[in-house]
């Protein structure tokens, strides 16, 4: 949700965001309103066998997403988006003795950073998902569940009054200097300052060049399910849950539907393909009727892709890259809370404010070299391919 960096009003003399900005027939069409909503406040490395890390950065980690959290909350109160946003916490689930067995030390290291957890056995978990499927599980509290298309479309309306928004009209370039010229598909602007939040597309604007990873997930979403087949399944009808490892399946119900979130592949001219998402959907509904048999053939009535920004050391793309050209992304597939992190931070940092958070998030590492080609067009593809065979019955 990196738009939630408009919300510095005080920017918007002197700063443009170069990027289509919201507004509510186009704000949330993208990436940011299609994400599975967990807004998570602890550790969650997509890259790693677990979700942990060391505990002095994961502390860091710990408190800057929480700030990005609490940023959101405002901004909730303020334009009345309380619906979109629930303080809900998630849930990990465990398919498998491998899938308990990871959980078992991300329990270990939450409980050597303080944080709580509550550990949750096969018939606990049944009676909230429906399903039987999981042998166990372990429940945070932290997270948000957010509605994410709701929630951006709402604060792009809750800024409507204070910031002009320019939709349909694509950046095409960027010319720097004494002052910045942004040309559009229809027209051009002139500002002192640039935030950049375009995420991946950095690099198409010439930044972080060969050190951006550009990954494509998928989901599928049910169609409403009728009240005989909400009875047939049981549970709650709110929750989300994300997998023991890391590579294996999210799910998500709200209501009267289930979203169906797995795989990954490694596309580097960040686009996909109606075909890809088609192939990808069998394999939702191979994971969806394995967890949920009692519902037959309920078929999925929306497909997607989305496009996340990853790097090899797991770094953020942050800072001045160029004078009073400050740019926010690469999130590692936390877009919600880290993009609503450096989204926020950049625009202190562009301000010139003594935000002492804009240290440590420049203290950060910046995102590792990629590897020469053919090693990327090989290796990635293979590296995905075998962590999710790793994943098992988790996918």
């Amino acid at each position: 949700m990196s738009g939630l960096s408009n919300s510095h009003a005080g920017l918007q003399a002197n700063c443009v965001t170069a990027h289509r900005g919201p507004r509510s027939t186009i704000a949330g069409w993208g990436a940011a309103g299609r994400n599975s909503g967990f807004m998570i406040d602890l550790p969650h490395e997509l890259g790693g066998e677990n979700y942990g890390g060391g505990q002095e950065h994961d502390r860091k980690r710990i408190r800057m997403n929480r700030a990005a959290i609490e940023f959101s909350a405002s901004a909730a109160d303020e334009y009345g988006l309380q619906r979109f946003f629930v303080r809900a916490g998630k849930f990990h689930g465990a398919a498998t003795d491998h899938g308990l067995a990871a959980l078992r030390e991300f329990e270990e290291h939450l409980a050597g950073l303080d944080e709580p957890f509550e550990r949750l056995d096969g018939t606990q978990l049944k009676k909230i998902t429906g399903t039987d499927f999981f042998v166990g599980g372990t429940f945070t509290p932290g997270t948000v569940m957010a509605q994410p298309a709701g929630f951006v479309r709402g604060v792009a309306e809750g800024l409507s009054s204070r910031v002009q928004i320019f939709e349909k009209s694509a950046v095409t370039s960027i010319q720097t200097g004494k002052l910045h010229t942004v040309r559009t598909t229809e027209g051009e602007i002139i500002a002192p300052r640039i935030i950049l939040t375009v995420n991946g597309h950095l690099e198409s604007f010439g930044f972080f060049k060969k050190r951006l990873l550009h990954v494509f997930t998928y989901a599928s979403m049910t169609k409403p399910l009728a009240k005989s087949e909400q009875a047939a399944l049981g549970g709650e009808p709110h929750w989300g849950l994300i997998p023991a490892d890391p590579m294996g399946s999210t799910i998500r119900r709200i209501g009267d539907r289930i979203v169906v979130r797995n795989t990954f592949t490694y596309n580097p001219d960040m686009s996909t393909s109606q075909k890809q998402i088609n192939q990808i959907g069998a394999t939702h509904d191979r994971s969806f009727r394995t967890r949920f048999p009692m519902l037959g053939e309920v078929p999925m009535e929306f497909r997607w892709g989305g496009h996340l920004c990853l790097s090899l050391n797991s770094a953020p793309a942050f800072g001045e890259v160029e004078e009073r050209v400050f740019v926010a992304g690469c999130c590692n597939g936390l877009g919600t809370v880290q993009g609503t992190l450096y989204g926020m931070l950049a625009a202190d940092l562009a301000a010139g404010s003594d935000e002492p958070m804009i240290a440590d998030a420049l203290n950060e590492p910046a995102p590792s070299r990629l590897y020469p080609e053919p090693l990327m067009s090989i290796g990635a593809p293979l590296k995905l391919w075998t962590m999710q065979r790793r994943a098992g019955k988790e996918l």
